[in-house]
Formats: structure tokens, C-alpha cells, sequence
């Protein structure tokens, strides 16, 4: 009886000892970490919404006459004008030949008439200081040479629309194929022209921002065919009241797109920058827990530890926030690991 109550308390002692070395064995585990050392930023809050771009220029060029085609050259290519070239206003597109339609306008005639009027109305002026003719005979022929110059301007206008020309700077989008001397008739579309080095969306902004979102406001835009470039624009035009159906009010953002990123049509993202700070300390959003106390961090101490941090926190985005309080410059924060820390954890640096 003795013996086995000897082994029993040999046993015990044993097992105590064993629990001690594993508790040692724990307590000296090192939980690697990443970390990273508090820094003076910028920072800037957004109001995040969506639309479609559209040009700030387009236009449709129609013939306005039944006539021959034929398709010009780009003077920059050298070869004949082709969809997503630039143009230039007054570049020449096209011209519309028709041998009856130009006999028509008598341009020549009519240049000569207005020439020969000019001469007469001097004439009489001449001879109306000198008393040789009466006033009427001098409005005659002011009336004349009227009439012959405003005929020839509505010549140089029908002479015009032989010539296809780009009425603005921008860029082919639309460029029906004719066959050279086809023949096209009256209201054939000739070409379309699109300006978009400038462009503007309209958005529907909640009604919680209405005295947040200003004019001239900068914006951040984005779309994921362009993922590694921002497009600037800024608010331009906000309406003064909210729709009772959809508790928003509308307004539009014009969009700086000088290298042609954006085309015409395509869905952007919009961050519109309602708060900006420089040197501020900014962490990122996701290291932070929400504790019953409020907010924390893990902070690596002096002594190597990571000790447990509450923190008071400003402006934020998606992706970072500004600490306002409880972090200082140069202190060292866990960015990776800190799910598995608690208050005053041995941890191991490896980044």
C-alpha cells in the first residue's frame, strides 16, 4: 500500500514538473510578424460614385449635296484618312464632285459682277462730289455692289459644301466606306468627329454629401483598362435640390483626358476629394482591431514585446486611415501577424 502511494506521488510530481516546462516552452515562443515604422503622410478622403464619359466635342458631318466622293489624305500619314486619326479644324476630309452643281454656282461671274460693281459705286461717288450724278444714282449703286457681294458670299457657301471639312480638333470615330467616285446623295453621313482630350460624366451623389461636395473639387478617376493610370478631373456643376424619389442630386465631373486614356463611353470610377492632410501619421485600415475599449494596434515596445495600443483615428479612404492619437513618428507598428498577438507577445521580426 505504501509503494503504490509512493508511485502515485512520484507520478504527480512528475506531471507538475512536465506542465512547468511546457509553459516554459510557450511562454518563450516567438511570433514572427511583420512591421512597419510609423511615418508622416498625406492623406485624403473620398466620395467614391461612377457614370459614363462622354466627349466635351462631337459632331456629324452630312453631305448636303448629291455628288461624286471622294476620300482625302491625312497630311500627317500620307494615306487616306482611316478611323482613330486626329484631326486637325480645317483639315480636308473629303470632296464631293458634281460638274453640274459647281456650273451652277457661276463663282466666276459672280466674282467678276461684285469686281465690276465696286468699279461703278467708285465711279459715282466721283462724280456725285463733283455734282456730275444725283444721291439716288449713288445708292444705286451701293445697292449694287451689296447685292454682288452677297451673292458671292452664298457662291462661296454652295462651293463649300464640296469640301469636307473638320469643323473642330479631334479624333475619327466614325468613317463610312464609299468607293472613290461613288456617288453619295443628300444627307449620306460623311464622317464623325469626336473631342475627347476633354470630356465630363454626370453622377448621382447621396443626399448625405450635399454640403460636403463642392464645386471645383478635384477627383480621381479610374477605369480597369487603365489600372496603373489616374485621370484628373474636377466638380463642375452641382444641382441646388435633391430628388424626393431617389435622395440624391445630380452633378457633373469634367475630366482632363490630354493622352486619350478614357475613350468616349467607357464606365469610370470617381473619387471625389472632400479632405486632404500632409504629415499626418497614416497606418493602414486593415491592421486595426475593434476592441470593447475602442480601437487598437500592436506596437512593438522597447523591450521587443508587442504590446496592445488603443488609438483615436481622423479622416480616412478604403484603403488608410489617420491616427490622431496613441502612435507617434518612428514608432514600430505589426502590419502582418497580429491576429494571432496578444498583449505583450514575444514576436520575431522577419520584414
Amino acid at each position: 500500500m505504501k509503494k503504490s502511494l509512493f508511485i502515485i506521488i512520484a507520478l504527480s510530481f512528475a506531471a507538475v514538473s512536465c506542465n512547468n516546462k511546457n509553459q516554459n516552452l510557450n511562454a518563450d515562443v516567438e511570433i514572427p510578424v511583420s512591421v512597419q515604422d510609423a511615418s508622416l503622410k498625406s492623406i485624403e478622403e473620398y466620395v467614391n460614385t461612377s457614370g459614363t464619359a462622354f466627349p466635351i466635342g462631337q459632331i456629324l458631318v452630312k453631305s448636303e449635296i448629291t455628288a461624286n466622293y471622294f476620300l482625302e489624305k491625312n497630311p500627317r500619314t500620307g494615306k487616306a484618312w482611316q478611323l482613330n486619326d486626329k484631326v486637325k479644324s480645317g483639315d480636308l476630309i473629303a470632296r464631293l464632285e458634281d460638274q453640274q452643281y459647281i456650273n451652277d454656282i457661276k463663282l466666276e461671274t459672280t466674282q467678276l459682277n461684285l469686281e465690276l460693281t465696286a468699279s461703278q459705286l467708285a465711279q459715282q461717288q466721283s462724280l456725285f462730289e463733283k455734282g456730275g450724278v444725283t444721291l439716288f444714282d449713288l445708292k444705286t449703286a451701293e445697292i449694287n455692289k451689296a447685292n454682288a457681294k452677297s451673292a458671292l458670299v452664298s457662291a462661296n457657301l454652295s462651293m463649300a459644301k464640296t469640301r469636307i471639312i473638320a469643323p473642330i480638333d479631334g479624333v475619327i470615330v466614325e468613317l463610312p466606306y464609299y468607293t472613290q467616285g461613288t456617288r453619295v446623295n443628300t444627307g449620306s453621313d460623311i464622317v464623325q468627329i469626336m473631342d475627347y482630350q476633354m470630356m465630363y460624366m454626370n453622377v448621382q451623389l447621396p443626399e448625405k454629401y450635399v454640403s460636403v461636395i463642392k464645386p471645383d473639387q478635384l477627383v480621381k478617376l479610374t477605369n480597369y483598362t487603365i489600372p496603373k493610370d489616374t485621370i484628373i478631373g474636377n466638380i463642375t456643376q452641382l444641382a441646388p435640390a435633391i430628388n424626393a424619389d431617389t435622395r440624391t442630386f445630380p452633378g457633373t465631373i469634367q475630366i482632363h483626358n490630354p493622352k486619350y486614356l478614357l475613350l468616349p463611353g467607357m464606365f469610370v470610377k470617381a473619387d471625389i476629394v472632400v479632405n486632404h492632410k500632409d504629415s499626418v501619421i497614416v497606418i493602414p485600415k486593415s491592421i486595426i482591431l475593434a476592441r470593447q475599449r475602442g480601437k487598437t494596434i500592436f506596437v512593438i515596445d522597447r523591450g521587443g514585446l508587442a504590446s496592445e495600443r488603443i488609438i483615436k483615428t481622423g479622416i480616412e479612404n478604403l484603403t488608410d486611415v489617420e491616427v490622431t492619437a496613441g502612435l507617434t513618428k518612428n514608432e514600430r507598428f505589426v502590419t502582418v501577424g497580429f491576429e494571432t498577438l496578444s498583449n505583450r507577445s514575444k514576436v520575431k521580426i522577419i520584414k
